[in-house]
């Protein structure tokens, strides 16, 4: 096989796989698990951010401090961007800021005056997006380097995209959409890993520079969804069984995506 047939079969099929396997682990959930199994997909969207994007962007920058630039940058790109999305659903129909109950009764996920309308889903999957898009040019510029290498790096990312995506899944419920959307918007989603690499493959010089600035607003875009729209959700309830239990399912998140990269790790 040829390294761009490598690169096309691993991109394509292992995003495809990943997505579909993480359904299989989430899209059978009960509706009333979908609230409580949020705390996990928090634990896993801190760690993808803090345990792998982050680290791998601060290795390959020039400027950490730069680096650090581009989070804080894309932090407040994200606020921007769900205050855009709020006002517009305050403008084009019923707004939870003046009608707290208004919610989708068609969607089984979480009680509709937990749905967000949309504004965490619609930011995960762009953030998801950018991740996706970052882990095809690793996966290429791996390939282009050795083909053992890229197989190794392919496995990786595939083994840490799953319990992400899976947490992915979950805020999709959370935030209102149906169970289909929520696979049909994470396939779309994962062909941005092929365009990635095939980007790379061709104009490899061109875009790696731009490899630390992309990983960082990943990053940024999961550190934002978690700390801004997910924990505050988990505050409504205060009582000590339902801390126990969101504290160890978050821990359980983070735990997943670090044991996920030292399992397959790149230098493997």
């Amino acid at each position: 096989m040829s390294i761009l047939t490598w690169i096309i079969a691993t991109t394509l099929f292992g995003g495809i796989l990943s997505v579909l396997f993480a359904a299989a682990l989430t899209l059978n959930t009960r509706a009333s698990w979908v609230q409580i199994l949020v705390s996990y997909a928090i634990g896993a969207l801190l760690g993808a951010a803090f345990l792998n994007a982050l680290p791998e962007a601060l290795e390959i920058s020039k400027d950490p401090a730069q680096m650090t630039a581009t989070v804080l940058f894309g932090i407040l790109l994200f606020f921007i961007l769900e205050k855009l999305v709020l006002w517009r659903h305050c403008h084009l129909e019923e707004c939870e800021v003046h009608d707290p109950l208004h919610g989708n009764a068609d969607v089984v996920a979480a009680p509709a005056n937990d749905h967000d309308h949309g504004r965490s889903g619609m930011l995960i999957m762009l953030g998801d997006t950018f991740h996706n898009f970052v882990d095809g040019i690793l996966i290429a510029a791996a390939f282009m380097a050795d083909i053992q290498l890229g197989i190794v790096t392919a496995i990786a990312i595939i083994a840490h995209e799953i319990p992400q995506e899976a947490g992915d899944f979950l805020i999709l419920l959370n935030s209102g959409y149906t169970r289909r959307q929520a696979l049909l918007f994470n396939l779309l989603s994962s062909f941005a890993t092929l365009t990635g690499a095939m980007l790379t493959y061709f104009m490899l010089q061109d875009m790696n520079h731009l490899l630390p600035s992309l990983l960082g607003l990943a990053a940024a875009s999961m550190i934002y969804v978690a700390m801004s729209d997910l924990i505050p959700g988990l505050h409504k309830r205060p009582e000590i069984d339902a801390t126990i239990q969101q504290v160890a399912l978050i821990t359980l998140g983070i735990s997943s995506i670090w044991l996920a990269g030292n399992l397959f790790s790149h230098h493997a």
